[in-house]
């Protein structure tokens, strides 16, 4: 199996798994509208700043810039990726000038280079779910000493909830860490979470006020196409 970072510059150089898109996630662009209703742009202007961990070609903190002129962070560990998002950024106008992101090359498994309490967004995009227990605790720590009091984490996975496909991954590449499994095809461990685990991990720190479960994907003779995915949108206290 060729190492997950040669599987992801490959992805986003020829995607086979990926379904890459220059446009934002329809998720992401109702969490903005949640977070408006609650506190207008208070969070999200000019004057604030927010961090995509696991940015991909930078779709999700491009459109944070253009809609809000916040500025923003993007992380990933892909070299091709970060390549996308850096031309992508630089092919828009914002304000007579650039967008104001930048993005960056770095594992997840890296202390994000950040201030304390310089971000009002983080997102977590289908991201922490490649790490392993202890990893994922350390981003945690990591997300809450960059988010402002009052700030905002958009978390995003894969859920075992109603999902045949990730039970039978489960099952079938069941990897060292209960609730993960070697992906088949990346050759590395994934994460999948459930609804209840979830609110353990994150209830101590955030303020959850919603987890958003995806349809139940599926063919017309019932069988799963598609994974389960979950949104929760987590206030630091």
């Amino acid at each position: 199996m060729p190492h997950k970072k040669d599987f992801w510059n490959q992805q986003y150089r020829k995607p086979t798994h990926l379904e890459l898109s220059d446009e934002p996630a329809e998720d992401l662009v109702k969490f903005c509208r949640f977070i408006e209703r609650r506190a207008g742009r208070a969070l999200m202007n000019v004057t604030m700043q927010a961090v995509d961990i696991g940015c991909g070609n930078g779709r999700n903190l491009i459109y944070l810039a253009q809609t809000y002129g916040m500025r923003g962070f993007g992380y990933d560990l892909s070299k091709e990726a970060i390549a996308q998002a850096q031309r992508n950024a630089t092919a828009i106008i914002y304000d007579s000038s650039r967008i104001p992101v930048r993005f960056e090359v770095q594992d997840l498994r890296e202390p994000i280079p950040l201030p304390d309490a310089s971000c009002s967004i983080a997102l977590d995009m289908m991201s922490s779910h490649i790490l392993k227990k202890d990893e994922r605790e350390a981003l945690l720590w990591e997300v809450l000493r960059v988010l402002r009091p009052g700030g905002w984490l958009f978390f995003k996975s894969f859920i075992r909830e109603d999902d045949a496909n990730a039970e039978r991954m489960l099952r079938d590449y069941p990897a060292e860490e209960e609730g993960m499994y070697v992906h088949p095809e990346i050759g590395a461990p994934e994460k999948v979470w459930a609804v209840p685990e979830i609110k353990r991990f994150f209830g101590d720190f955030f303020t959850i006020h919603k987890i958003e479960k995806s349809y139940k994907h599926r063919h017309k003779d019932g069988s799963p196409w598609k994974r389960r995915t979950a949104s929760a949108y987590l206030e630091k206290r």
